[in-house]
């Protein structure tokens, strides 16, 4: 097990806490964005189909 003597150390992780920490930080942004992306693809993409609907219903009449 590792030991820190300092809370500043344990954020320094032994010399790679910026890889470390950078890594939970971009990890951390795509999980809350990836989400928000979704969700505006399914909305263009449900808003796209019904226009698709409604030009196809008007061209068979």
């Amino acid at each position: 097990m590792i030991y820190w003597n300092s809370f500043s150390d344990f954020l320094a992780m032994g010399g790679y806490g910026l890889y470390v920490w950078g890594s939970f930080g971009v990890t951390v942004l795509i999980m809350a964005v990836e989400p928000i992306v979704v969700a505006r693809n399914q909305k263009a993409t449900k808003s796209r189909l019904k226009r698709q609907i409604r030009a196809e219903s008007r061209s068979t009449e």
